[in-house]
């Protein structure tokens, strides 16, 4: 997670940069997949705490 705040990245540079159409697929996946993670796992934690209570 620190090595994350230390990075600096750019992604329309990537975009721009890119070899092809499909890489910006990637980088588009790529961006959302940290916040899909935390979702499912905010999900997850509700879900059991819920199941724990009844």
């Amino acid at each position: 997670m620190l090595l994350s705040l230390i990075q600096d990245i750019d992604i329309e540079e990537k975009i721009q940069h890119a070899p092809d159409a499909n890489y910006s697929i990637g980088v588009f996946i790529g961006s959302m997949l940290p916040f899909i993670i935390l979702v499912a796992l905010a999900y997850l934690i509700f879900r059991y705490n819920k199941n724990k209570k009844e």
